[in-house]
């Protein structure tokens, strides 16, 4: 595999991170025990596997040219074991236990000079459950290409990408030169007017959208650089069924659900809902079908969840409104698609722009809330079949929450990575994401008003 610079996007990523604001991606894959399978087989399997997915023997390394620039180049002195590691969960609630370790081990930022991923493989009894943690720098992946490269490590894709490697006689992931060619230079040159022209009026719509009133609240409380990681588990046939009665997407009824559970959890914590409603960010995959897998392809729309409204029924229908008019823009437009403008940047502005551009992140928007797509079939490693995935997305400096969420085996599985010290009661929220979710599937299944949460 050859060198490759880093796409723009993934450089202003990889200069974005701070020891207090690690920028890696996350995922806590939970596994179901199988008879005869035991731990140090299933660490010696991920170890195996890993070890033979060429993206994860790449590290980042600066270059001469273009100025400020950095590449991906092979680790030649790569070992799976600094990667690969076993940690043990001593409670008796193994999911529990499971958890707390993974907001421990997300706090930990991931090594510069080397490849920068992890996988832990933590464990309770040997015959019991255990869960697989994985961490790849932003960087490196974006979430859709952040599955593309975890799902390496299950039985299903093991087996199909060896064989489709040993039919071509080539490895799966073929390396990308950074050297274009010639061909594709006019093309180019004509594809990079039109961005700049998108990318300035993306700027301005930055600048009419950003806020001056950066005022202290629980999802932007100065960071402490501490991690908690909670989750929750929803119905994905009780999903549908309220998307069938009320119409939308499935992920416009989810984000009226983080609201519901936000204005739950403020209630409980005494808080009144603020005038300004939280903004989040909903990232959108720029990727095309059969296109090339390299590099982040993100852009984002941005959604004032609806908090302060009492009404399930209007929650919904603000949240399926904005994003009916985002959807209508296009990924490409507003504020919420400030990544475009990464790709504007010269290198150096990334390497010399990052905590400026950093700090600015709360001035557009509260908290995170993506959808990671799973692959529907079922999964198993070493044998033991996949019970859930949480993924878990990285927060922006000065912001202390972030939801991710993604269907696997008839159940939508959320991932809450907080601030530890700004939001130490995060089990509470994410048992409000589960009490919301139930009230709305009775209200809207059933035809009934329920009793708004004051």
């Amino acid at each position: 595999m050859g060198t490759e610079l880093l796409a723009p996007l993934d450089l202003a990523f990889w200069h974005l991170e701070s020891d207090a604001h690690p920028m890696h991606l996350g995922a806590l894959a939970v596994f179901a025990p199988a008879p005869g399978v035991t731990p140090p087989h299933v660490l010696e399997l991920l170890r195996t596997r890993a070890a033979a997915i060429p993206r994860l023997r790449m590290c980042v390394r600066d270059v001469l040219l273009p100025v400020g620039g950095a590449a991906w180049t092979v680790d030649k002195d790569f070992d799976v074991h600094r990667h690969v590691r076993r940690v043990a969960v001593d409670e008796g609630d193994f999911m529990a236990g499971a958890t707390r370790l993974a907001g421990e081990l997300m706090e930990q930022p991931l090594g510069r000079g080397l490849p920068p991923w992890q996988m832990y493989l933590i464990g309770g009894a040997d015959d019991g459950p255990f869960a697989v943690l994985v961490k790849l720098h932003h960087a490196l992946a974006d979430g859709m290409r952040a599955v593309a490269i975890g799902a390496g490590i299950f039985d299903e894709i093991a087996a199909a990408t060896t064989a489709g490697s040993a039919a071509r006689g080539r490895p799966a992931v073929p390396p990308r030169s950074w050297l274009p060619d010639p061909r594709e230079v006019a093309g180019m040159a004509l594809g990079r007017i039109g961005e700049v022209g998108r990318a300035l009026g993306v700027g301005a719509s930055v600048v009419r959208a950003g806020r001056l009133d950066l005022r202290s609240t629980a999802f932007t409380a100065p960071s402490s650089g501490t991690r908690r990681l909670a989750t929750a588990d929803l119905d994905a046939t009780a999903l549908q069924r309220i998307r069938r009665a009320e119409g939308g997407t499935a992920n416009d009824i989810l984000l009226a659900v983080v609201a519901g559970a936000l204005r739950r959890w403020m209630a409980e914590r005494g808080e009144a809902p603020a005038a300004t409603d939280p903004r989040a960010l909903v990232p959108v995959s720029r990727r095309r079908p059969g296109g090339a897998v390299s590099g982040n392809r993100l852009s984002a729309y941005l959604l004032d969840l609806p908090v302060g409204a009492a009404d399930p029924r209007e929650r919904l229908r603000a949240v399926r409104a904005t994003m009916d008019r985002n959807k209508a823009a296009g990924p490409l437009k507003g504020a919420g698609a400030v990544a475009v403008l990464a790709d504007q940047l010269h290198p150096l502005a990334h390497r010399f722009g990052a905590p400026l551009a950093a700090n600015a992140a709360r001035m557009l928007f509260d908290l995170l809330v993506t959808s990671v797509p799973l692959p529907r079939s079922a999964l198993s490693l070493g044998g033991c079949p996949l019970s859930a995935l949480y993924p878990m997305a990285p927060l922006a400096r000065g912001q202390s929450l972030a939801v991710a969420l993604s269907t696997y085996g008839g159940r939508v599985h959320v991932g809450l990575v907080a601030d530890g010290k700004a939001l130490p009661d995060l089990d509470r929220l994410a048992g409000a994401v589960e009490e919301e979710f139930d009230e709305i599937g009775a209200l809207f299944t059933a035809g009934r008003v329920a009793a708004p949460v004051s």
